[in-house]
């Protein structure tokens, strides 16, 4: 493995990179949002590591199984492929505490704002913390984004402007920015390293 530290993206996946539809229990219902593509492609031409992190409860909860979204996440690479973007890694959480499913009802360290994500991303890439961020929807992304040591950049796609309107003002977890979506949260980190 290449030992050269690099700064990482780490990204949440509904709301964040493609549309937010509840559980999304087919390939078909995967819909990336716009300007994603160029958004991570930009990640791509700077040198960023690009790593989703995400919860995917379904799995616990039986609303599909574990193949389904590997499937998934199969088809947001081909899609962001396909424009010529690419992600370095894809991290999930498929466990919730109230599981349907048995063999996923645990309280684990994986499931955002735990950190176990992270540290599986840091166990496997020489990440540089200094320049590192966390996109997401949700404050839970920001609490997240706090608890690994790295700033926060809330966008308004998925949950995000209900949450900055309703959750936003009573969480103790701040984004260092907010962003309309994933394109302008990657043009702020962008103009930074530029000045």
């Amino acid at each position: 493995m290449n030992d050269i530290r690099r700064s990482a993206i780490f990204l949440d996946r509904d709301g964040t990179i493609n549309e937010e539809m509840g559980y999304i229990n087919h390939p078909g219902r995967f819909v990336l949002l716009d300007g994603v593509c160029e958004a991570i492609k930009i990640l791509n031409e700077n040198n960023f590591l690009t790593i989703v992190v995400t919860n995917q409860s379904g799995v616990a909860r039986g609303y599909f199984p574990l193949d389904l979204l590997h499937k998934v996440n199969e088809r947001m690479k081909e899609l962001l492929a396909e424009k010529g973007a690419r992600l370095d890694a894809v991290y999930f959480c498929p466990h919730h505490p109230d599981a349907a499913i048995p063999e996923y009802r645990v309280k684990c360290d994986c499931r955002k704002p735990g950190t176990g994500l992270f540290r599986m991303a840091m166990e496997d890439f020489p990440i540089e913390l200094e320049g590192s961020f966390v996109i997401g929807d949700r404050c839970l992304d920001m609490h997240f984004a706090h608890a690994c040591g790295m700033p926060g950049i809330m966008v308004e796609t998925g949950y995000g402007r209900g949450e900055m309107d309703y959750i936003l003002p009573k969480s103790p977890y701040r984004p260092a920015v907010t962003a309309k979506d994933l394109r302008a949260a990657v043009d702020w980190i962008i103009s930074g390293r530029q000045h």
